[in-house]
């Protein structure tokens, strides 16, 4: 009996350990594709002091501006307190949203071919690119918070806070960066693609509690926001990022909704990564 017992847990073991094995092999399969990515970023520094123009823009010019106008933050929050967090999330989006161009120079360079013939799952192809793209939004969330630290804004430097800004930029960084793979792969051509990026950036932008509380929207405006992904990833970076900053709807409701529609995004864009090479 002691037998039978001991070679029915055998295959149990082997299947948890196939099934640990298989879970390390994507996730490996995954940072490999970012790590690809990342170090595209190395060889072409000059990218990150480009896009550190316009968050400096944004706060110095139109942060220092609107301050002087009263009763645009709610509470007493300062407008440039309120500001900030609004523009770190709007960097992200900026970085992420253009994010699917390279995708179609992959294609037309045929390493987009290479990843397609290689054993990597195509949803490990997919978030890995999504991964990378949260990198390279977190070093302008760097610039962001050097930023606002010089221009006298009250940042939060709580470990634990410091880590859910982490979190948040990535989850969103990969929500646009797959949203904006999907469209690569249905228009296929740069010129249709940068097109469509410049049209849904300020739409997703200005549709959002970014530079004003969704109280001084039009009531159709604040419902359209109330399903706009960056809506939720602003409500909790002034949460985490402020010192005096509380999330509206609930950092649980937050980074819920950015986890589902990214897994939503992750599993289209799997589907519709391989057909692009055609």
């Amino acid at each position: 009996m002691a037998k039978s017992g001991a070679s029915a847990t055998r295959p149990a073991n082997m299947a948890e350990r196939s099934v640990a094995t298989g879970i390390v092999g994507y996730a490996e399969q995954a940072f490999a594709v970012a790590a690809a990515e990342v170090q595209k970023l190395r060889h072409d520094p000059v990218e990150l002091f480009t896009r550190a123009v316009q968050p400096v823009l944004w706060l110095m010019l139109f942060g220092e501006v609107m301050a002087r106008v009263r009763g645009v933050a709610p509470g007493n929050i300062p407008y440039l307190d309120y500001l900030s967090a609004g523009i770190l999330a709007q960097s992200t989006l900026f970085v992420a949203i253009f994010y699917g161009i390279s995708a179609i120079w992959e294609r037309d360079l045929g390493v987009l071919q290479r990843y397609l013939v290689s054993p990597a799952p195509r949803s490990a192809l997919v978030l890995g690119k999504a991964l990378s793209a949260g990198v390279r939004a977190l070093s302008q969330a760097l610039i962001v918070y050097l930023l606002a630290i010089v221009l006298g804004v009250a940042i939060s430097l709580d470990p634990i806070h410091v880590v859910g800004v982490v979190v948040a930029i990535m989850l969103a960084s990969a929500l646009f960066s797959t949203l904006s793979l999907i469209i690569a792969c249905i228009v296929k051509t740069r010129e249709r693609f940068m097109g469509i990026g410049q049209v849904l950036t300020m739409p997703i932008f200005f549709a959002s509690n970014a530079i004003y509380p969704l109280s001084l929207m039009p009531v159709w405006l604040r419902v359209v926001s109330r399903t706009n992904p960056l809506t939720y990833e602003v409500d909790a970076l002034r949460a985490l990022m402020l010192a005096e900053g509380a999330s509206v709807y609930g950092l649980l409701v937050d980074f819920g909704f950015l986890v589902a529609v990214a897994a939503f995004l992750v599993a289209v864009a799997a589907g519709m990564y391989g057909r692009m090479g055609y």
